[in-house]
């Protein structure tokens, strides 16, 4: 098996996310969500936010690893962050996102491989987030170079 226990999709591949995201029959919340729903795969911020209050100051520069449909980037800045930056492999899911919170200054959404993220500068936030990008990187078919190269460029882009 190519990096770990993983279905033949290709969670590391832009075109599995952005057929995901458009399809209509991902479109309920309950499925992983495309079409315009809106989905967290594991928790919400309500669960997290305890946790990243405790250690993460609201002024803080915050990157978000394949931020998907999830909410909770814009839940974040609800509660006082001031600055998100979210991105994700599907030029799908950037466009929905961009779409959704067009009024909402604070976040930014990139269509941005986290293998590549060249397009920030080195040391450009106090903290990187992810929920579930490790996770496909390690079904995709470069695992584990492909989560060592996103690994890679987590350590470059932090403060």
């Amino acid at each position: 098996m190519r990096g770990g226990e993983c279905r033949s999709n290709d969670y590391g591949a832009a075109a599995y996310w952005d057929a995901r995201y458009s399809s209509p029959s991902s479109s309920s919340s309950s499925s992983g969500g495309g079409g315009g729903a809106f989905f967290d795969w594991y928790q919400t911020y309500p669960a997290l936010r305890p946790l990243l209050r405790a250690r993460l100051p609201t002024s803080s520069r915050v990157l978000m690893l394949g931020c998907g449909n999830s909410l909770l980037s814009e839940d974040m800045v609800k509660d006082g962050y001031e600055e998100v930056v979210n991105v994700d492999i599907s030029s799908i899911v950037i466009e929905q996102m961009r779409e959704k919170h067009v009024d909402i200054p604070q976040l930014t959404y990139f269509q941005m491989d986290v293998r590549d993220m060249s397009f920030f500068g080195d040391k450009t936030f106090d903290c990187v987030l992810d929920k579930g990008t490790l996770d496909a990187m390690m079904c995709g078919d470069d695992a584990p170079l492909g989560a060592s190269k996103m690994l890679a460029e987590v350590a470059r882009s932090l403060a």
